[in-house]
């Protein structure tokens, strides 16, 4: 069986990358074994590429009062409530990789009130999907709420952008119909091979 496109739109060939990109897009492809689809698409557009890595990186890769995990909890859960496949799957696996965890995605992905997190995680995605759903409804008992759990004014902002960031990423990914890999699907639920 064939596999179905990546994308609607055209996918550059590794020999037209510009070199900063193919720098990036090795990198990953050494790291994780293979390239995630979302670099191949992005390709599309050099600069937007460029921009969205930048962002993503200064959001994701930052220290501050979330862990990388709870970062990953953020993007599947509002990535499910935008009805984004890619998104939940690649960052869902992601999440069961820095979790340890199996099974934490889905239930993230589902309903994070019933998922195996801790109360100060289900605070985290109460507000996450408040930004998500009605950012014009975000007030300041949700600012309380989240400091009642230890989340300082800057959390809330990492959270609330990371919401709003994955939102646009959400939505791209549904236009141009980014297929997710193979690959995230089993990653985190099966022990990796010995090397």
């Amino acid at each position: 069986m064939t596999q179905p496109p990546i994308s609607r739109y055209p996918v550059p060939e590794p020999q037209d990358w510009p070199d900063d990109i193919r720098a990036r897009i090795l990198e990953v492809q050494d790291k994780a074994g293979f390239v995630p689809n979302v670099f191949l698409t992005l390709a599309h557009r050099p600069d937007e590429f460029r921009a969205f890595f930048a962002y993503h990186d200064a959001l994701m890769l930052k220290d501050g009062g979330l862990t990388k995990g709870e970062r990953e909890m953020i993007v599947v859960a509002t990535s499910a409530v935008n009805d984004c496949l890619y998104c939940v799957v690649a960052h869902g696996a992601i999440l069961r990789i820095y979790e340890k965890n199996a099974l934490v995605a889905d239930q993230v992905a589902v309903n994070h009130r019933k998922a195996d997190i801790t109360p100060r995680q289900k605070a985290m995605l109460d507000f996450a999907l408040k930004v998500c759903r009605a950012s014009g409804a975000v007030n300041d008992q949700d600012f309380a709420a989240l400091h009642a759990h230890g989340f300082s004014a800057e959390d809330a902002w990492d959270i609330a952008a990371i919401t709003a960031f994955f939102g646009l990423s959400n939505r791209m990914a549904n236009v141009i119909s980014m297929r997710p890999n193979d690959e995230f699907f089993l990653m985190g639920r099966v022990p990796k091979e010995p090397k």
